[in-house]
């Protein structure tokens, strides 16, 4: 996969094209550079181990996660399993979300977009407190 230039040069400046790519339960690839990824690794293997959903994640996303390098070209090999994992076809999505990007399946991607633009317009669901102050 190749990184966008936007990202490319932010990529480079921030880890040197060292990223770490790992899974997420929506079944997307999650990539975050290398120093972001440390901060999280160390928070996910910090949960408590007798929590049944904490060992499940931990074992999903440090299990699955993968130390790669960006080329001179900016491209990515992903590895066949994270590929299988996420369901990566012909076509993919790469979504900027702060400090990491998220990789889709083209056609993932489109079918959740639609479910959580229903959601977010069914107003039973409520906003987390932190979002409730939040101005856009």
């Amino acid at each position: 996969m190749a990184m966008p230039a936007r990202y490319r040069e932010r990529l480079l400046e921030a880890c040197g094209g060292r990223l770490v790519v790992t899974v997420d339960r929506d079944h997307c690839l999650l990539v975050y550079p290398l120093p972001e990824w440390e901060v999280i690794e160390e928070k996910i293997i910090a949960l408590p181990t007798f929590n049944k959903q904490a060992r499940l994640l931990q074992r999903l996303l440090i299990g699955y996660a993968t130390e790669l390098e960006m080329d001179a070209q900016g491209r990515v090999l992903l590895p066949a399993v994270l590929r299988d994992y996420a369901g990566l076809q012909k076509k993919a999505i790469l979504i900027g979300q702060g400090k990491k990007l998220e990789i889709w399946d083209e056609d993932t991607w489109n079918e959740s977009q639609q479910e959580w633009l229903a959601a977010v317009q069914d107003d039973d669901g409520e906003l987390p407190a932190a979002l409730e102050e939040l101005s856009l």
